[in-house]
């Protein structure tokens, strides 16, 4: 392991993964007790705990931003076309392209034409709302650019304010999509202006009183394992809330999955691709390719639960987005450190 330079637990991170879901989904069965305790800690559909292990994760990442970088990379606006068009003008009509195919068509057997139509849905949903939050997480696992990767996902966050809604009500039809503001204000909130101001004020504070050395060579050091624990824990709890639905539903949570599986890996190939023939580094290709690839599941999930209801199958499609997106993102990172000498090296 010594040869390779990867630690022991990076190594076999997802075998964690798997225990940690495997312990979810036993909580969620066994002791639901904890996920409905926890469940009263929520607010505008977003998660206090979950929230708090999503801080924990960027936090580190954002220790490595300091201004004068985030001011660079609003000069460099290629990574940031690749991400916007992929994000915007073409990853919803993807998403509702193979959803459609699939569970309407190739699975029209097996599910009811209207419950197929609230799956779609909900699918929908997701691809209209790219990552918010644990982007960052991905980002650092693949050592993505933090400063580029905050641009990026500011940019998207304010495109989100006036595209989500006329995009999804086109694709569905519908006139009465709205754009829930706590849910999306609450998340950027959270997973962006917090980490963000406590990375900076961390990062001036400990500069001036210790200096650049220690805070790059001791300092960071200590938050070397805190994204990749913070992100187990997440799962455990994430699953932990799904552990009924997720033994209950087993066959259509896995037709769901399918279509929303090959979304993600072709918006990453798109984004990714373009990236590389347009020649970026590998710090802003990546993060820029897994914006898209992920969702903005909270966004997601307060939509399909306000238009069709908790129990709708556009909920349970939202929710499956959250189940799938994580063994699948860590997939698509481990895609991107092999690939990494397509990319031209940083000057």
């Amino acid at each position: 392991m010594e040869k390779t330079g990867m630690p022991f637990f990076e190594k076999f991170l997802t075998l964690w993964v798997l225990l940690c879901i495997g312990v979810g989904v036993a909580i969620g069965r066994f002791l639901p007790v904890v996920p409905e305790t926890l469940s009263l800690f929520e607010y505008a559909n977003v998660s206090i705990p979950v929230a708090i292990l999503i801080w924990l994760m960027i936090y580190p990442m954002m220790l490595k931003i300091d201004f004068s970088s985030i001011v660079g990379a609003t000069k460099k606006p290629r990574g940031l076309t690749v991400t916007t068009v992929t994000n915007w003008l073409i990853k919803p009509f993807t998403m509702y392209g193979i959803a459609f195919f699939f569970l309407r068509i190739v699975f029209g057997q097996l599910i009811e034409v209207p419950l197929a139509n609230e799956y779609l849905a909900g699918a929908v949903l997701l691809g209209a709302a790219p990552c918010t939050a644990m982007v960052f997480v991905w980002s650092h696992l693949s050592k993505g650019d933090p400063a580029y990767t905050l641009v990026q996902v500011a940019v998207n966050d304010l495109i989100i304010l006036f595209a989500f809604t006329p995009i999804v009500a086109f694709l569905l039809g519908l006139t009465d999509v709205f754009l829930p503001w706590d849910t999306l204000l609450l998340s950027v909130f959270l997973f962006v202006v917090i980490p963000f101001a406590a990375g900076y004020v961390s990062r001036i504070a400990i500069i001036k009183k210790k200096g650049t050395e220690y805070f790059e060579n001791n300092f960071l050091k200590k938050f070397k394992y805190v994204t990749i624990i913070g992100l187990l824990l997440t799962l455990i709890i994430i699953f932990s809330f799904q552990g009924e639905t997720i033994l209950a539903n087993p066959i259509h949570i896995v037709l769901i999955a399918i279509p929303l599986t090959i979304q993600t890996f072709l918006i990453f190939t798109i984004a990714y691709g373009w990236a590389k023939a347009w020649k970026l580094s590998h710090s802003v290709a990546a993060p820029g390719a897994f914006i898209g690839a992920s969702n903005f599941f909270e966004l997601a999930v307060a939509v399909a639960i306000s238009l069709f209801g908790l129990q709708s199958g556009a909920a349970l499609a939202t929710v499956v987005g959250v189940l799938v997106e994580v063994p699948v993102m860590l997939g698509l990172v481990a895609i991107a450190n092999k690939t990494r000498h397509w990319f031209p090296v940083k000057k």
